[in-house]
């Protein structure tokens, strides 16, 4: 193999590995933001759960976040704006990336 495979085999061996954290620091994000949102309309135990599941089920609607929020913003209602819960989506990526990289 020359130094050139490597070097694309390794490139490619990376790109797999950040989309694949990068999907990881998604659901946890998603998980994260369906408890908070549960919080808020009162769930707790297994129905806060429950509610989490629903908000990751949710991203496979579409690529991107706006079938997260749109699903979080219609079950929140007037509970929150809409800057509130986007403002909460980047904070929780952030947190839910850490507690991937002290896993790993």
């Amino acid at each position: 193999m020359t130094t050139f495979d490597e070097r694309e085999h390794a490139f490619e061996a990376k790109f797999a590995h950040d989309q694949e954290m990068q999907f990881k620091a998604q659901a946890r994000r998603n998980k994260l933001l369906g408890l908070w949102a549960a919080e808020l309309m009162g769930k707790t135990g297994e129905d806060a759960e429950a509610y989490a599941r629903e908000v990751i089920r949710a991203d496979f609607e579409e690529a991107g976040d706006e079938d997260v929020f749109r699903k979080v913003a219609a079950d929140l209602g007037d509970r929150v704006d809409e800057a509130t819960i986007r403002a909460k989506m980047a904070e929780l990526m952030k947190i839910a990336k850490a507690q991937l990289m002290e896993e790993s």
